[in-house]
């Protein structure tokens, strides 16, 4: 990623099956995001939730505000689907919704800023004929 380019983004279920929404409507992708940012939304010790994250999700997929003619590339998007599912759960919690700026500040900005600084220093070594080895797994 070269930070001049919108980002895609999904919510997984606890299978990792990606749900992301574009001008084609709603996706399930098992593969393909291999090179994504994960960002954690939900805390261990929420249990109850975790059970009930697949089938939340699932639900909201299906819902007619993600049909494919209702993408709007600035208004209505990935990002969109992505927070509105967020602030779904947050509601039935009994918390406030989220806007898109504090979802922004609060979830992406840490991780992506995290991910640029690895990235940079990825590139700058590979630049300066540095060669990069893997270390091995240590073992059980």
């Amino acid at each position: 990623y070269d930070g001049h380019s919108d980002l895609h983004v999904g919510i997984t279920n606890s299978k990792g099956v990606v749900y992301n929404y574009d001008q084609e409507g709603v996706h399930r992708a098992g593969s393909g995001w291999e090179q994504c940012i994960s960002i954690p939304l939900v805390q261990q010790d929420m249990s109850e939730l975790l059970q009930q994250w697949d089938d939340l999700l699932e639900e909201f997929s299906l819902e007619e505000a993600w049909l494919p003619h209702r993408y709007e590339e600035q208004q209505h998007n990935c990002y969109t689907f992505a927070l509105a599912f967020v602030n779904r759960v947050r509601r039935g919690r009994g918390q406030e919704p989220l806007s898109k700026a504090q979802f922004t500040e609060r979830f992406l900005i840490p991780h992506t800023r995290e991910a640029s600084r690895y990235l940079t220093l990825h590139q700058e070594l590979a630049r300066s004929d540095f060669y990069i080895v893997p270390l091995p797994e240590q073992e059980q």
